[in-house]
């Protein structure tokens, strides 16, 4: 990989999403937006929002990601853009790295605005710093850039990837600890909880909700979240292919 090629993938990557204000708002704005909405849901009730506020906090910036991720991914391959850029002296180590490092910029963006929209004006209860919460958003939110990276290879239309969202997203919501306590699922449901990365995001994010100081609990989630956000990076360059079949 060289560092060069990596940053000159970013920059171009940057250039093309300021240049589309509808992801960028997607991106900043909808997890704002669903935050903002599941507090006043909750009006007559704000020890719920304090409840699941922290872990649709890491949620909801995975979930927008990878949607604009997986898609963006997908029409450079299908436009022949892909193919063109792999065909001059860039790895697609290279390339994956630079979609991740622009993607990764606006995730910083992102994170920063939905948790200071949750603690500071909505007044999310957080016994622990903000600046943990902060932190888990982030990688929650560079996990998702990393599975619609990934997930971009397999699908030869946009709806294909849309449609990636109920089979690589979905089953991660339902069984992280969101509705239910992982530990009350069924055996098997809770093994399978145990290896899917969403599941340590919303352990770290009640971790910092309920605890003053960083955990070894904390440690824990927030290291196997990172870690499955390059493992996945790695796959996304082994699988990425120059087109559409």
């Amino acid at each position: 990989m060289n560092v060069n090629r990596t940053l000159a993938t970013t920059a171009r990557v940057l250039r093309q999403l300021r240049h589309d204000p509808r992801s960028i708002a997607l991106m900043l704005l909808v997890p704002c937006l669903m935050l903002f909405l599941l507090r006043y849901v909750f009006d007559g009730s704000p020890g719920t929002f304090d409840d699941i506020g922290a872990s649709l906090l890491g949620i909801f910036p995975l979930i927008t990601m990878f949607l604009v991720t997986s898609i963006a991914t997908l029409r450079e391959r299908t436009s022949g853009t892909l193919e063109r850029l792999l065909a001059m002296p860039l790895g697609k180590a290279d390339l994956i790295a630079g979609y991740a490092l622009a993607f990764g910029l606006v995730a910083v963006l992102q994170s920063v605005l939905a948790t200071g929209l949750a603690v500071w004006f909505l007044g999310l209860d957080v016994i622990g710093s903000p600046w943990l919460l902060l932190l888990v958003a982030l990688l929650d939110a560079l996990l998702g850039t990393a599975l619609g990276l990934f997930v971009s290879a397999f699908a030869a239309t946009e709806f294909q990837a849309v449609q990636f969202m109920p089979a690589v997203i979905f089953p991660q919501i339902l069984l992280c600890g969101l509705f239910t306590p992982r530990d009350h699922m069924a055996p098997a449901l809770e093994a399978v909880s145990d290896v899917l990365p969403m599941s340590y995001a919303v352990d770290g994010m009640n971790e910092v909700l309920r605890h003053p100081d960083m955990t070894t609990a904390f440690v824990r989630d927030v290291l196997v979240v990172a870690g499955c956000a390059v493992l996945v990076l790695g796959l996304g360059a082994a699988t990425l292919r120059r087109r559409t079949a």
